[in-house]
């Protein structure tokens, strides 16, 4: 009895091998290739500026380009504006800490060269929020009340100098600065850089290039406020004004656009 009992159980053992053996493999699943995501290109945008120092409530515009040119002339790259009282005004500098920016002030009013001043903290301005787009809309807003505060200005060549008021590239840069942002400083350079625009796309705050004399370079940059308008500071002798895009002139010598923000 035995030996047919351990014989039976060998039988078992081998079909359960033999089974085993020849169980039918799961279809291979082809290897997992990793998954990599798209690195986001960033965006071309203005620089956060720092502290600065705002000076004057001058009624008449002649008192703070004085006072800009005395800045200016101490490398503090100053830019005079007129405010929503219609006082004219100087602001300058880019201060990493507010200690620094005081202490620049205060000697400055030692030397008689201020009397009041205040200290402009970079998160007040419009321009705190650049990467946000949910406050861009309210970033554009601002660029174009800055802009259009500069309407009726006298426009004279080398606005690098308060003294010989805006050339064109110097009202860009200044609108973008009073908002707290940095931009390039001549047309060519403001054209080189920031995010191409289609002419459809166009939106408050980009700015425009033309070429305005022979060739192809660009020569002119304009800030668009909207509705195929922009401001810009014409030519010498003239007033920082608007004028439309669509116009014969401007549209001939229109060459592109760029956004930055």
């Amino acid at each position: 009895m035995f030996p047919k009992l351990r014989l039976s159980i060998l039988v078992l053992v081998l079909l359960l091998l033999t089974e085993a053996c020849y169980r039918p493999m799961p279809p291979s699943q082809p290897a997992r290739r990793p998954t990599t995501r798209p690195v986001p290109q960033q965006r071309p945008t203005a620089t956060r500026l720092g502290w600065s120092i705002q000076a004057g409530a001058f009624s008449q515009i002649d008192n703070a380009v004085r006072l800009s040119e005395s800045l200016n002339s101490r490398g503090l790259e100053a830019t005079y504006f007129r405010d929503t009282d219609k006082l004219y005004k100087v602001r300058f500098g880019n201060f990493t800490t507010r200690d620094i920016a005081r202490n620049r002030a205060e000697s400055l009013r030692a030397q008689r060269v201020l009397e009041v001043y205040y200290l402009i903290a970079p998160e007040s301005l419009a321009g705190a929020l650049i990467g946000d787009s949910r406050a861009e809309t309210g970033i554009r807003k601002s660029l174009i009340t800055t802009a259009e505060s500069y309407l009726g200005v006298p426009y004279r060549w080398g606005g690098t100098s308060a003294q010989t008021g805006f050339d064109c590239s110097g009202l860009s840069q200044s609108v973008y600065k009073l908002n707290g942002l940095s931009i390039p400083r001549t047309s060519r350079e403001q054209y080189s850089k920031g995010r191409a625009v289609t002419k459809n796309n166009l939106r408050g705050g980009d700015l425009l290039f033309f070429s305005t004399s022979k060739g192809t370079n660009v020569s002119h940059v304009a800030i668009y406020i909207g509705d195929g308008i922009f401001i810009h500071a014409p030519s010498s002798g003239q007033v920082i004004r608007k004028d439309n895009l669509n116009s014969q002139v401007w549209s001939r010598q229109y060459i592109g656009a760029k956004s930055y923000l």
